[in-house]
């Protein structure tokens, strides 16, 4: 019988180097895009081809309650997960060797279960290929370095520096700033190489404590582990320095919000060219089309890229996120900016995503919006030229009014999957219903005595 770790991508390979792997963790990414599965030893898991958990792990809110299945019984059945191989990658934070391998979902009749969130994106890119299209995406990553937080009754505050300052806001860009906590950042690029993972770059965000890595553009499917995964190992890298790294979208009161803007452009399959560019290096009809689908759709898949309560504090005037639907040329005031760039590398970026929403579901709900404006051939409206925050708000204001808009459009839950789009709202209503039983001390302070 062949060595599995012969199927291991060329890092994995060289992070074992010689060695004997102990650990397998075999791991799928849920709703939340957290880390669900199992882990065995590295003997054991060289023995099997496959393993089993419940498909109850898709309905499972964030607090670990269960939402019921749409139109069906809770019965649990099992599915059948086999490895991605290309997933491989290794744990390096771990005191053994450890390799993680992000499996695929199926049903027990060998049909790809349609709630599993990477499955979802195939779907979606699916879709596309049956156009002779193959979208790229290029993801920026936002999140925040705090100090720890082990009372959810106190808030979020700055961590401490170096200099044993609390990290400062309002410092974009600074590279003083990043020194401030270079450990954890010099932990990040080590792990990173360790995995295999490439960084773009890595700089100071305009909020105290506030980082954005930025990834190479590539196949969506790819770059939505590669987000899976960084966000663990950042996780990692922090606790190693005693603060916490957070993905909330709105973590720290009075500072700006951590977004995932996603890059996207079209490639045609059998040419390779750019279908936003023209053969003189123009515009073309397309590229109009698919900001025009954004345009139209966005509305009904927020609820996929702002997925909790909090994400709707990120979506507030004058703190550097959108909340219009208006489009514009190296415009940053807009929901939708179309960056300078040759006519090869022509591209939509997608600002209105929160770091808080799962990758897979992230792209997918994006890419779809681009979809369905290619094939109805959609007219986008006129370019924005002034200072778009003071446009129109154009998203909903909570979770439930997102929820409501991504119900009632049938276009996005024919191209995302009704069985998913089922399952998703009925987590994401659970959730909301848990946290409208929630009394906040806001309220207690301010109506307690004086209502």
């Amino acid at each position: 019988m062949a060595d599995w770790t012969d199927q291991l991508p060329e890092a994995a390979r060289a992070y074992i180097a010689g060695r004997k792997p102990d650990e397998v963790e075999c791991i799928v990414p849920d709703l939340g895009g957290v880390a669900r599965g199992k882990a065995m030893p590295a003997a054991k898991f060289a023995k099997q081809t496959q393993f089993y958990l419940p498909d109850s792990i898709f309905l499972q809110t964030i607090t670990g309650d269960w939402a019921e299945r749409p139109g069906g019984a809770f019965t649990e059945p099992d599915m059948v997960l086999t490895p991605d191989f290309s997933t491989a990658i290794a744990a390096p934070w771990t005191a053994d060797v450890t390799i993680q391998v992000i499996h695929d979902a199926y049903d027990q009749k060998g049909a790809p279960v349609s709630v599993s969130p990477r499955n979802v994106l195939k779907r979606i890119l699916g879709l596309y290929r049956a156009q002779g299209w193959t979208p790229v995406v290029a993801p920026e990553m936002e999140f925040y370095l705090v100090a720890r937080n082990t009372d959810p009754a106190k808030p979020i505050v700055p961590p401490i520096g170096r200099s044993g300052r609390p990290a400062a806001g309002k410092q974009a860009y600074s590279m003083s700033a990043v020194d401030e906590y270079g450990k954890v950042i010099d932990d990040i690029y080590d792990f990173a190489e360790a995995m295999g993972l490439e960084i773009d770059g890595i700089l100071q965000e305009g909020g105290a404590g506030q980082i954005e890595i930025n990834l190479n553009h590539g196949d969506p499917v790819m770059l939505a582990d590669e987000i899976f995964y960084f966000k663990r190992m950042i996780r990692e890298a922090a606790l190693r320095h005693d603060c916490f790294a957070t993905f909330m979208a709105k973590p720290i009161e009075g500072e700006p919000g951590s977004a995932m803007h996603m890059h996207h452009s079209v490639v045609d399959a059998a040419t390779g060219s750019n279908i936003f560019s023209g053969p003189e290096g123009e515009e073309t009809p397309q590229f109009q089309h698919f900001i025009a689908g954004m345009q139209k759709y966005l509305p009904a898949v927020i609820a996929l890229l702002a997925p909790y309560v909090n994400s709707y504090r990120r979506y507030v005037p004058d703190f550097a996120a959108p909340i219009n639907l208006e489009w514009g040329r190296d415009n940053r005031t807009t929901g939708i900016r179309v960056p300078i760039a040759d006519a090869a590398s022509r591209r939509v970026e997608n600002r209105l995503a929160g770091m808080d929403c799962n990758p897979y579901l992230g792209f997918a709900a994006s890419l779809a919006c681009g979809y369905l404006g290619l094939m109805e051939q959609l007219s986008p409206r006129a370019e924005y030229k002034g200072d778009a925050y003071l446009a129109e708000d154009e998203l909903p204001f909570t979770l439930g009014d997102a929820l409501d808009l991504f119900e009632e459009c049938k276009p996005i839950q024919e191209v995302l999957g009704a069985d998913f789009c089922g399952v998703y709202e009925a987590v994401k209503r659970m959730e909301y219903k848990e946290f409208l039983q929630v009394i906040s001390p806001w309220e207690r302070e301010h109506l307690l005595l004086n209502v």
